[in-house]
């Protein structure tokens, strides 16, 4: 049952709206899906009650006991997606360690790529003493593709030594209008915004195949 946290401690990094839709993404694929609001300003709680649960339970674990606290409730779920914490560093770590995979959203920022630093030296410490885990991948999100400073983006993250995900969400109306309804892009299944979230479940469950 893998654990994924999606992670950044810079605000504003998409990470909410990558957790949410990628947890729905899972469910619609048959799977038992359990999201994880691990930041105190709730905002997955929020979108959890503007659609009445009917999407996905949630459940808030915004303590430093969040390993712990998941052991208790996880059984029973095919996957559990954590939406972490900007800026407190101390639950950023507990959900490294509660975590098989951590992706962290990048906006294509230089300011974005500076924060990411911090959340790095956290994952690679952890890797250091548990052989190598969690995995870990960035992913570019709200991109803006085909430019010079994407490819830029990209060989800076390439810079702190872990994998870049080949796909990206981009700068879409649809993940805040959606996201205001309490639902996910996939109202619209058919979307580019879909399409995009797909392929970013798809190629984070290939570090679980044959796992």
């Amino acid at each position: 049952m893998p654990v994924i946290s999606i992670l950044n401690q810079k605000g504003g990094s998409g990470k909410t709206t990558i957790a949410v839709n990628l947890a729905h993404a899972l469910k619609l694929d048959g799977s038992r899906v359990l999201l994880v609001d691990s930041d105190p300003q709730g905002s997955a709680r929020d979108w959890n009650e503007e659609n009445e649960g009917e999407i996905l339970p949630v459940v808030g674990l915004d303590r430093e006991t969040l390993p712990k606290d998941l052991q208790a409730i996880k059984s029973g779920y095919d996957w559990v997606v954590i939406d972490g914490a900007p800026q407190i560093a101390r639950l950023a770590a507990a959900a490294v360690k509660a975590s098989d995979l951590v992706i962290i959203p990048c906006q294509p920022s230089p300011y974005d790529i500076w924060a990411a630093a911090d959340l790095v030296d956290v994952i690679k410490a952890r890797q250091d003493v548990t052989d190598g885990k969690p995995l870990s991948a960035f992913v570019v999100s709200r991109a803006i593709k085909n430019t010079k400073l994407g490819k830029e983006i990209m060989e800076a993250l390439e810079s702190y030594g872990l994998p870049v995900l080949k796909s990206q969400t981009t700068q879409r109306v649809a993940y805040p209008t959606t996201a205001s309804e309490g639902q996910t892009v996939f109202i619209e299944p058919q979307s580019e915004a879909a399409k995009e979230i797909v392929a970013l479940k798809e190629e984070i469950k290939e570090f679980f195949n044959g796992a």
